[in-house]
């Protein structure tokens, strides 16, 4: 992938950080990381940019060239809303599906959704064009400076793919100029696409879609691009889509959090009783091999139901539990062994990304929170309320600011100093 637009040095607390645009879901190498920073020591009360009412949705911000854009379900409609970064007013919104996503009787004020509180995919941004795929399987591109529909591409019509319970969940994934999805049927589950153009560059493959969003990573000195579905994990040459390696990974009802790469390492895993693996990935001249290194099956306590953790040092941080809404841990997860190393109630099943030497952690109940990315203890930094409503999305952090959303609401915050 291209590295992200870079617009200066600011200096956060003593520590120096370069500021990043945030193109697509969970950041600009797909792997929850960035190299922008946030300030260590924070006000009581958080230095509020901007706070919105918005519709409802799980779908996260991508940021970039002063503009953030996001999914959210407004009069049982999926609509692509496009902000001003700056001050939070809304520049322009488009249609892009349905609000309906497979569930009788959805109820967004209870603790699970049931069906309900909308969108669940995040855009991604390919310079003038934004990418979406819909709760039925479109993915479509649409102009960046007034929302119109330049093409659109039916999974299910027009490659014969099939939708799973709950509906599409994945975003899609930008590498290196091309846009990767998956959801097409018998030899071409797969789909390598021209973001400009929704023109199909690759396809390949048959397998049933998770609710999981693929990773592009580097193992071995070779970038791949990583799907999580359900046969399990199955690495691809970016743009050509040759099959390198796939490692069978057992799939019971939904798997959504995306996989992990910590060295030649790939970690996966999910709820409903699935549990955890790694896999170790090595090449023999041509030919690739993944080798399980690590089995831990269950709900507890490797399961990560839909927050994927970030990698440190050897180490995953991130929200491992399975419905535990509201009080869910936090915890430090050692690899290859799988070892709990510390864990932290009161997070919920919310969403972490990775700032240099820190976690910063949305939890459900609406609170970011900064924490060292230690292995020996739990060390907090600093906490603030950020929302009211359900945080089940993933916060953004760019140009020293944080982008949070809700089930309500929508803000931006100054974290920079």
């Amino acid at each position: 992938m291209k590295l992200p637009a870079i617009f200066g040095l600011v200096a956060l607390s003593g520590v120096i950080g370069v500021a990043a645009d945030w193109p697509q879901y969970r950041g600009p190498n797909s792997d929850g990381s960035t190299p922008d920073r946030v300030a260590l020591k924070w006000p009581a009360s958080l230095k509020q940019v901007w706070k919105v009412p918005g519709g409802s949705g799980f779908s996260s911000f991508a940021v970039a060239a002063g503009k953030c854009f996001t999914l959210e379900g407004l009069d049982q409609k999926e609509m692509l809303v496009a902000r001003d970064a700056a001050t939070g007013k809304e520049l322009w919104k488009a249609e892009v599906g349905v609000a309906n996503y497979g569930q009788e009787g959805g109820n967004a004020g209870a603790k699970g959704n049931e069906g309900g509180d909308g969108p669940r995919s995040t855009p991604a941004i390919a310079g003038k064009v934004i990418v979406t795929i819909n709760a039925d399987m479109v993915v479509a591109g649409h102009d960046e400076a007034t929302g119109k529909q330049l093409w659109q591409r039916d999974l299910i019509g027009e490659h014969g793919g099939k939708n799973i319970t709950w509906k599409y969940a994945a975003s899609p994934l930008l590498e290196g100029g091309i846009i990767y999805v998956a959801g097409g049927g018998e030899g071409q589950t797969y789909l390598a696409l021209n973001p400009q153009t929704g023109s199909v560059i690759a396809k390949t493959g048959t397998d049933m879609i998770t609710h999981a969003t693929p990773i592009a990573a580097t193992i071995g000195g070779q970038r791949q691009i990583i799907f999580y579905m359900q046969s399990g994990l199955t690495a691809f040459e970016p743009k050509t889509l040759k099959q390198l390696w796939h490692a069978d990974f057992p799939y019971n009802v939904s798997s959504a959090a995306s996989p992990v790469v910590v060295g030649d390492l790939v970690y996966c895993s999910a709820g409903y009783n699935t549990g955890a693996g790694a896999f170790k990935i090595t090449k023999n001249g041509l030919d690739w091999k993944a080798e399980q290194v690590m089995r831990v099956p269950g709900d507890r306590p490797l399961a990560n139901h839909w927050s994927t953790p970030v990698a440190h040092g050897g180490f995953l941080y991130g929200m491992f539990q399975f419905k535990k809404y509201g009080d869910g841990p936090m915890k430090c997860v050692a690899l290859p062994g799988g070892e709990v190393k510390w864990e932290q109630q009161g997070f919920g099943p919310g969403h972490v990304v990775l700032l240099g030497d820190h976690i910063l952690a949305l939890s459900d109940a609406g609170e970011l929170v900064l924490v060292a990315a230690k292995s020996d203890a739990y060390t907090e930094v600093a906490r603030g309320k950020a929302l009211e409503g359900k945080c089940w999305t993933t916060p953004v952090v760019s140009n020293g600011r944080v982008y949070v959303r809700s089930t309500k609401e929508a803000a931006c915050y100054d974290l920079s100093k």
